[in-house]
């Protein structure tokens, strides 16, 4: 069974940065992305009633000295 990926909306604070998929108002993916930064809000989408699921976190390691 698929597991259910929480839907973004415009205007709410990014938690992880990374590549998020445009979703429709029943959440199909409409194949578009967006890279998205931790801290920033939410872009604007095309149409109403449309929001954002993470697709690819982006993973940072840390530098050593």
């Amino acid at each position: 069974m698929p597991v259910a990926k929480k839907i973004f909306k415009p205007g709410e604070e990014v938690l992880r940065s990374g590549q998020y998929g445009l979703v429709g108002p029943r959440g199909a993916n409409t194949g578009e992305e967006r890279t998205l930064v931790k801290g920033e809000p939410f872009p604007p989408t095309p149409k109403p009633k449309m929001g954002f699921v993470l697709e690819d976190p982006t993973y940072h390691r840390k530098r050593g000295k």
